[in-house]
């Protein structure tokens, strides 16, 4: 596992050591990031269900201004942190630990009381199969948690489909990568 392109371009980082957490791959990465070339350059990201942080620290190296990364997995939030610190991106970083929902909470009630910025790009990565991803951006629409003009990247298996439209949010696309599918809302 590696970055693709930006400053960090080819710095490995750290993998997970059982199958646990699933990190994106590089093929379906690259498609993301492909998407998301005009919104990148000094955007705030939250990368939701962060696993090892691949896609939030890619996000860094094209240009992001900052990224947080939530995780409810220790395993996931140990090799987060530990990639962040092999790219020496801990300043541009923060690293939000717990259960989707209670940090999407949090979250909205931080951007509500103007303690935090909202994000003009959410990624979404959550374990395949829980029908976890209708539930989270439901949240963010609820909780106003992205940025007006922002886009939400939900990543998942090619069996599920998700509805065109989730609480304020409309489908823009779906693009298919092998077993994966990328959709996109804004």
């Amino acid at each position: 596992m590696r970055v693709i392109a930006g400053k960090y371009k080819g710095r490995k980082l750290y993998s997970p050591d059982n199958y646990d957490i699933r990190p994106t791959s590089d093929k379906v990465k690259e498609a993301m990031f492909s998407i998301l070339t005009a919104d990148i350059y000094d955007s705030s990201v939250l990368d939701l269900f962060a696993g090892t942080g691949s896609l939030g620290i890619e996000a860094l190296s094209r240009g992001a201004r900052r990224c947080l990364f939530a995780d409810a997995s220790r395993a996931g939030v140990k090799l987060v942190k530990s990639n962040l610190e092999h790219c020496a991106v801990e300043e541009e970083t923060k690293v939000l630990v717990g259960d989707y929902r209670k940090v999407l909470a949090n979250l909205s009630a931080k951007i509500g009381d103007g303690l935090e910025e909202p994000p003009g790009i959410i990624l979404l990565d959550p374990p395949y199969n829980k029908g976890l991803l209708v539930d989270a951006i439901q949240l963010i629409s609820e909780g106003n948690i992205l940025a007006e003009d922002g886009i939400i990247v939900a990543e998942h298996r090619k069996e599920e489909e998700l509805p065109d439209t989730i609480g304020r949010y409309h489908k823009e696309k779906d693009r298919r990568y092998g077993i994966v599918k990328l959709s996109i809302y804004k």
